[in-house]
């Protein structure tokens, strides 16, 4: 039974292709998620076409932009900067989600290969992880020094100042979940043939350590989240109101033009 009557325009999107997709896509038949669903979709629509007006903007004036993802491993981030990419010019845009440092890079300073991945004139790059890995996943794992960490927390906001008194505009996103959602979101990847790469020996773990992930991230928050340079926690349990938020604190954070046609 629904918990409230359809309107003319629920029943409208319901007979719509993806409406129809939606009602589809899962068993058992449920009407209202299948709404839910139908919703999602065309308020995803229209904040695409606000991404392509930024975009455009950013083209035109040459704006450097860069969108950094953090989170709890299998929080959403992937999902989420596709469905903020799809859409957008692919030449003028980058995914970045560096792996573990060579040896190399190990002997460099820390910030250095992230440097060499700042956008260029008319471009925004989306970070998958970024330089916040040393805050977080470096020192739970112990793929750092206590050393290494301490110099990070010290350098970092002054780090974030500069590319910010550059021009470069920075946008920070942390995508939250609970520990609950994440085991159940770790066995759905276990058990999906399409999806085990995406389960690494640092996931593995994850569960497991969820109470030093916590205490790291409070500190990092504590201090990188400041008023040049703030945070954006977007609770992402059900994914695609997360993908919808991470859409509208971009769309809010960076002031372009919503009046260029597209």
């Amino acid at each position: 039974m629904l918990k409230k009557e359809l309107t003319e325009e629920d029943v409208r999107k319901l007979n719509s292709k993806k409406g129809l997709m939606a009602i589809l896509m899962r068993e058992p038949l449920n009407i209202e998620r299948a709404l839910r669903y139908a919703n999602y979709l065309d308020k995803l629509k229209d904040l695409q076409v606000e991404l392509i007006r930024l975009q455009k903007w950013a083209i035109q004036n040459n704006e450097r932009i860069i969108i950094l993802f953090e989170g709890r491993d299998a929080a959403g981030k992937g999902g989420a900067i596709r469905r903020m990419t799809e859409r957008i010019n692919p030449r003028f845009m980058r995914i970045v989600a560096l792996p573990k440092p060579s040896e190399e890079q190990k002997t460099q300073w820390y910030f250095q290969r992230y440097v060499e991945q700042m956008p260029k004139a008319g471009e925004i790059v989306f970070f998958d992880r970024s330089w916040y890995n040393r805050a977080v996943v470096e020192p739970v794992n112990g793929f750092c020094t206590e050393e290494e960490y301490k110099i990070f927390m010290k350098q970092v906001n002054g780090f974030e100042k500069m590319i910010l008194q550059s021009g470069i505009r920075l946008v920070k996103i942390y995508m939250s979940i609970s520990k609950k959602e994440q085991a159940k979101r770790f066995e759905d990847i276990k058990n999906d043939p399409l999806k085990q790469w995406k389960m690494s020996p640092v996931d593995e773990n994850a569960q497991d350590l969820w109470d030093e992930y916590t205490v790291y991230k409070k500190k990092m928050f504590k201090k990188t989240n400041t008023e040049l340079s703030p945070w954006k926690i977007i609770k992402a349990n059900r994914k695609t109101d997360a993908r919808i938020a991470c859409i509208e604190h971009v769309l809010e954070r960076i002031p372009y033009d919503k009046n260029i046609e597209v």
